[in-house]
């Protein structure tokens, strides 16, 4: 019996000591437990302790059963509360909190229409975390994280407004996108004296209207005005002279003021060696575009335009009049660079069919020069190199001469007729062929087809 009694005494007294070493009960949480930083957190310690110290998990520290605090950066942090009893046993019980940053980027002001790339971050990184663009509250594109937590959208941009990243209650900082409006100003018509022309202009999208526009010609303004998205204006043309054309975008908020400028010159339809002016300087300056050789832009009909008017005829097959008329200006409006037929190297290309020699650059076009080829079609066909070079005149006026096949050459000569009309050699005019034989050196490739 003492033994039982014994016993029991022990146990007793066993249980009281392992319940006097155990710490007190406690529970923790945190509300709201996950958000946007700076992260306001309430933090509740709830149990029979009589104390509770937090280690806040940033560095900072905290004493109560409720603290308040701010996460003032992006992170994961734990939060943990030292629970401790009467007797100074003690329990400790951790949450853990997370604060989010969320960045966005994109350049600014983009191109009407364009697709543009928003670039941002989740931090702390979130793997396939769905990032969802808005503009103006409106989902205007959607994105996962990749693992390092970064996204990419690029949604096509049409409206200006303020831009913004969000993942679930995370949002980034807004981004406001201005936009280039596309603004257009083309003339409809041949700007020919007596011929229908008209100014065409139009802004997109509407609502970056209006369009302001001014036209002057010569030094007197003919009209100003405002269109609210598109504009036709009817052009006089009773007489050559030149247009200068303004059109811009007015000042609307979200989109930038964009503009274009014109320079119409209405011409004379029909020009020959005798005409001079305006009408012919505008002639020349589309030749020279267009890269058909001459002398220079002066405005007057010389031998050069004479034969820059010849080759442009003979590239589009127009009758060989060295003269200008309605066709021609018409197909000159539209026309574009010739293209060589072999793209590649500098080299000479001449056109038996077309009676034309194309100087390449480069596998580029720079220069298109009309010439008379062999009268019986005994220009050899085929692709020479020039291996003999003489200057000046020689006894037989071939000027500037150089030699690709025996005493075949490319030479200028006083008479070079918009037909086959040479021995065989390749007729150049009297003033284009010095600059071809300084430009082109010993082993220049001749291709003749």
């Amino acid at each position: 019996m003492r033994r039982l009694v014994l016993l029991a005494f022990l146990g007793v007294l066993l249980w009281a000591r392992t319940a006097h070493a155990a710490g007190p009960a406690v529970t923790v949480q945190a509300s709201p437990q996950s958000g946007a930083a700076p992260l306001a957190v309430t933090l509740t310690a709830a149990g029979d302790a009589a104390t509770y110290h937090w280690d806040l998990g940033d560095g900072t520290a905290a004493d109560g059963a409720v603290v308040a605090h701010t996460y003032a950066d992006a992170g994961r942090y734990r939060a943990t509360v030292t629970a401790t009893g009467a007797g100074a046993e003690t329990t400790q019980a951790s949450v853990e909190i997370t604060a989010y940053a969320l960045s966005l980027k994109a350049r600014s002001p983009v191109q009407y229409g364009r697709r543009v790339a928003f670039r941002g971050s989740l931090r702390p990184v979130e793997a396939g975390a769905r990032i969802v663009l808005t503009r103006d509250g409106h989902n205007v594109g959607v994105a996962s994280t990749r693992a390092n937590g970064t996204f990419r959208i690029r949604p096509r941009v049409r409206v200006p407004g303020l831009y913004r990243a969000e993942y679930e209650a995370v949002q980034s900082p807004t981004r406001a996108l201005r936009v280039h409006p596309i603004v257009t100003a083309r003339t409809a018509g041949t700007p020919l004296v007596g011929s229908p022309l008209a100014l065409i202009a139009k802004i997109t999208p509407a609502a970056a209207g209006p369009l302001r526009i001014t036209i002057s010609r010569g030094n007197r303004k003919v009209f100003e005005g405002s269109a609210r998205s598109a504009a036709r204006i009817r052009l006089k043309t009773s007489s050559a002279g030149v247009y200068s054309i303004r059109v811009r975008s007015g000042a609307v908020p979200g989109y930038t003021q964009e503009g274009k400028r014109l320079r119409v010159a209405i011409s004379m339809p029909n020009l020959g060696p005798e005409s001079h002016g305006a009408s012919v300087r505008f002639l020349e300056q589309r030749l020279s575009e267009l890269h058909y050789a001459l002398m220079g832009v002066d405005g007057a009909y010389g031998t050069d335009t004479y034969d820059a008017v010849l080759a442009f005829q003979k590239v589009n097959w127009l009758p060989r009049t060295g003269r200008v008329d309605r066709r021609l200006w018409k197909r000159l409006q539209h026309a574009s660079i010739p293209h060589a037929r072999y793209r590649s190297g500098t080299h000479f290309e001449v056109d038996k069919g077309r009676q034309v020699l194309f100087d390449v650059r480069g596998g580029e076009v720079a220069r298109v020069i009309q010439v008379s080829t062999g009268a019986t079609g005994n220009t050899p066909l085929g692709a020479w190199h020039v291996y003999s070079k003489t200057p000046g005149f020689n006894s037989l006026s071939m000027y500037y001469s150089m030699y690709f096949l025996r005493g075949f050459a490319i030479h200028g000569y006083p008479s070079v007729p918009p037909y086959p009309a040479s021995h065989g050699c390749v007729r150049v005019p009297l003033w284009v062929a010095f600059s071809l034989y300084e430009t082109h050196p010993y082993g220049t490739t001749v291709i003749i087809y």
